[in-house]
């Protein structure tokens, strides 16, 4: 390991690139700490310590939400505006066409950006409509000041995701989402021993349990993969013999990542949301829908199965969008490639498709089993924070995997170029 330290501070590059990057994520943490005035924080944080729904929103804003900051709703817009065209594209043949060059690839982002915009606006809205009690006296022209304040707070952490994003270093959004989480731990761990008991040892290695399962098995799932033999054909030109070697092609058990989890996250969420939004309508109707909803969304069981399922569906609707079986078997047949036993073309793609979804039942399933984990340990331990924690870590572990990766990718291609 400090061998690979010193090769990284030796890489005058790639070393820079890091120092930029923690720059950004400690301009961000900076903008989580500057509040709104006229909040009553106190009364905010202990909102969001009692609410298991606002806690995990508060999850992905960094704590930004909590302390009500010009970053309230973190980069979530962003996560929304990216699930809406990845379904559209799903559905669009257009769009599907425009994802499979760099031209059209680029209008998608800049569509995504745009809008990110007003999606940002309305959220921040419904999100100062919910925590109005706690914003004192306001007026019309407070709440524009505020949702234009949060909404350029939004569009800020994504232009900070999209410059970490072009260091190579990591997934700029899951970075900023990592660092909110990282940030926290201190002051869990701090309160955890602050009121420490014997009585709660119990409690603390159910917690420490469900850490080690969580980090075991998402290092196991992120780096479990089926080697696919693939035989290029040989050609003769000449005196000379071209190809003939064998490859492989690798099928993960979990393509997606964290992806899917923040896409669960998301949606998951939606629900009581809108709900708490129209619990206080004037209709008598649609407040007792509304109170009806949020009592059954805070029922551990449905819950738990919904934020299963999701994990689940997610995982296979990701692998859908960014693993084509069509085009890995054209490309094969174009260089003259094919799978030993399997016919060049459409049984190629089939079989590629098979395989695949099969591999991804396993990471689907572990996933959705990790994820509801904690849910399901709270049960017996009424602990408020193991479901926080058993997500957190759950994307912690995913998004230093993937750094490291990228990391040693780099490390790798110096080597290669005699650096």
């Amino acid at each position: 390991m400090w061998d690979k330290l010193e090769k990284i501070w030796k890489a005058r590059d790639l070393r820079n690139n890091i120092l930029f990057v923690l720059a950004l994520l400690a301009v961000y943490r900076l903008a989580a700490h500057i509040p709104i005035p006229g909040v009553d924080v106190a009364a905010l944080q202990n909102l969001f310590a009692s609410n298991q729904a606002l806690g995990l929103l508060n999850l992905f804003s960094g704590g930004g939400m909590r302390n009500f900051s010009v970053v309230l709703m973190g980069v979530g817009p962003y996560i929304t505006s990216s699930i809406i065209f990845q379904l559209l594209a799903m559905i669009v043949p257009s769009l599907e066409e425009m994802q499979k060059d760099e031209v059209g690839r680029q209008k998608i982002t800049m569509w995504t950006r745009w809008l990110t915009v007003p999606l940002a606006i309305i959220q921040s809205y419904g999100m100062i409509a919910i925590l109005r009690q706690y914003l004192g006296t306001v007026n019309a022209f407070d709440i524009f000041s505020i949702t234009i304040t949060t909404s350029a707070g939004t569009i800020f952490l994504m232009w900070l995701g999209e410059l970490i994003s072009e260091k190579k270093i990591g997934n700029g959004i899951s970075m900023i989402i990592f660092a909110g989480i990282v940030a926290r731990l201190p002051q869990d761990v701090l309160q955890t021993f602050s009121v420490y008991d014997p009585s709660k040892l119990f409690t603390l290695l159910a917690f420490v349990v469900v850490a080690v399962i969580t980090v075991t098995g998402i290092v196991i799932i992120n780096e479990g993969q089926r080697n696919i033999p693939v035989q290029h054909a040989r050609q003769i030109r000449g005196n000379r013999t071209f190809g003939g070697n064998t490859t492989h092609l690798p099928i993960r058990v979990n393509m997606g990542g964290v992806i899917p989890i923040i896409f669960a996250i998301s949606v998951i969420l939606f629900p009581e949301m809108i709900a708490q939004f129209f619990q206080n309508a004037r209709t008598e109707w649609i407040a007792h829908a509304a109170v009806w909803l949020i009592g059954v969304w805070r029922n551990q069981l449905i819950y738990g199965i919904m934020y299963f399922v999701l994990v689940f569906a997610f995982t296979y609707f990701y692998t859908e969008v960014i693993f084509h079986p069509e085009r890995i078997a054209e490309n094969l047949q174009k260089q003259g490639a094919f799978i030993p036993g399997i016919r060049p073309g459409l049984q190629t793609q089939e079989y590629l498709g098979n395989t695949a979804y099969k591999i991804i039942f396993v990471g689907a399933l572990f996933l959705g089993l990790i994820a509801v984990l904690p849910l399901i340990i709270r049960s017996f331990t009424n602990i408020n924070s193991l479901a926080i924690g058993g997500t957190s870590v759950l994307i912690v572990v995913a998004v230093v995997i993937d750094m490291v990766k990228q990391i040693e990718a780099q490390l790798t291609m110096r080597e290669y170029e005699g650096q």
